[in-house]
């Protein structure tokens, strides 16, 4: 019993110093483990991040509000603070930046020991990651910056291909017959629509009529690389030039009595065949070489010529006539220089091989030459009048081709350089040329040749219309 006793004795010794151990520990202060960074939006390292992005950072627990701040959490494009806002958020951590960043620059986002959990436990050590922006989006809409022709011109070739310039590149399959139309009125007008680096064109399928205006419109469906629209459809109108009516002939006057009327010199090497009265004025008798004259008073005869032989020291009325003559063919050529509004301008940039050219009036501010056959049709009263700012050339067996009745008087080429028939080649027309005219070996000519130079004939046909 007395061995019992002091057991228990012993027990409740042992219960009473556990107890006061108990009691110490609940005066001493708690352990907590420290918070720590557990992902990042970007990804450290992570590339062709957004410039519009925010930044963000989760913890392991929850965070002390207070401590996340502009002071713990920064972004730096290289040594160069970038402003935002900072919040926090579901143990997230979030920095928004005030602007856009740079494209294609390295930033670095630093969570500093500042940054505390609600238990007011510091980060170890600062949190850094890196990452790298990328281009920033293309939401900018594309524009018509500019067209041809321009909004309310007048007097457009009617020939003119329409064109559309963009502010930047578009997505060349947005570009077509639904986006890109020309109208006449409420009609469609038919045409082929092409699209090459920033310029989109209208290319009609018959020439544009006379004194008429025309509507362009490109639509919203147009859209560049991004695949940005229009904001909204962009027209412009213009009107053609030329006119309705039928256009009025060159009037000769008494220069329509010659085939040949020349200024300085007719010089042929035999045998040409030439149909119609020939003249030169001022220079004298003795400048036309090759056609073996027979001089009779006022005029002469050639074997070659069917028709009469004049030049300006002949006999009286001769010189007087001719004085004339020759100032009518001049005044012909400053008549036909001067007409207004021309129907179509640069055809084929000079080229008119191959084409058919409809009545009009036509421009050119350069050389125009015929590498192959074309075509004038039309109806036998119907008028051509062709300014060449430059020279006029047939290539050797090149032929002028009527069509629809269309006559060779009706057909005048003002030319202001010189013209040059190749060999075997045929002319419809009358050239009304300031230089000189040259017709090589074999050239066919339906019409007149007045030059306020020379005429050079090489065994050539030439006959008046």
């Amino acid at each position: 019993m007395k061995m019992k006793f002091l057991n228990g004795i012993s027990l409740l010794v042992v219960l009473s110093m556990l107890f006061a151990t108990s009691c110490n520990d609940d005066d001493s202060e708690p352990s907590y483990d420290a918070p720590t960074v557990t992902e990042t939006s970007p990804d450290d390292n992570a590339l062709d991040i957004s410039v519009s992005g925010i930044i963000t950072a989760s913890f392991s627990e929850a965070m002390d509000p207070a401590s996340i701040n502009e002071s713990t959490f920064t972004l730096m494009e290289g040594t160069n603070t970038v402003s935002g806002v900072i919040t926090y958020e579901a143990s997230k951590a979030i920095f928004t930046p005030t602007n856009n960043l740079s494209e294609n620059e390295v930033f670095t986002a630093t969570i500093t020991t500042g940054a505390k959990s609600s238990n007011d436990v510091a980060l170890e050590s600062d949190y850094i990651f890196s990452f790298t922006t990328g281009s920033a989006p293309d939401i900018i809409p594309p524009e018509v910056s500019s067209t041809v022709p321009l909004n309310n011109a007048t007097g457009v070739s009617r020939n003119q291909v329409i064109k559309a310039y963009f502010s930047e590149e578009m997505t060349s399959s947005t570009i077509n017959s639904t986006t890109f139309l020309l109208k006449n009125g409420a009609n469609a007008v038919e045409g082929s629509v092409a699209y090459a680096g920033t310029m989109a064109t209208f290319t009609p399928s018959e020439f544009l009529l006379a004194d008429v205006t025309y509507t362009a419109i490109i639509t919203t469906g147009a859209k560049d690389l991004a695949g940005n629209p229009l904001v909204e459809n962009k027209e412009w109108t213009f009107k053609t030039g030329g006119t309705a009516l039928a256009l009025d002939a060159v009037d000769l006057k008494s220069a329509a009595n010659f085939v040949i009327l020349a200024k300085s010199a007719i010089t042929n090497v035999p045998t040409s065949d030439i149909t119609g009265d020939v003249a030169l004025s001022p220079a004298a008798a003795s400048d036309i070489s090759g056609l073996a004259l027979v001089a009779v008073g006022d005029h002469a005869t050639s074997s070659q010529v069917t028709g009469l032989v004049f030049a300006a020291d002949m006999d009286v009325p001769t010189p007087i006539t001719l004085t004339t003559a020759v100032e009518d063919m001049i005044a012909a050529y400053n008549d036909a220089a001067g007409r207004p509004t021309p129907d179509f301008s640069e055809l084929g940039t000079g080229d008119l091989g191959g084409k058919t050219l409809l009545p009009g009036l036509y421009k050119w501010t350069s050389t125009v030459s015929a590498p192959s056959d074309f075509t004038i049709a039309g109806g036998e009263n119907d008028v051509w009048i062709f300014q060449i700012s430059g020279d006029l050339s047939l290539s050797s067996a090149a032929k002028i081709i009527l069509s629809g009745g269309a006559q060779a008087k009706n057909i005048f080429w003002q030319v202001a350089g010189s013209v040059e028939l190749g060999a075997t080649s045929h002319f419809e027309g009358v050239i009304i040329c300031q230089t000189g005219i040259t017709l090589l070996t074999g050239a066919t000519m339906n019409g007149r040749a007045f030059a306020q130079t020379a005429v050079v004939l090489d065994s050539n046909v030439v006959s008046e219309p």
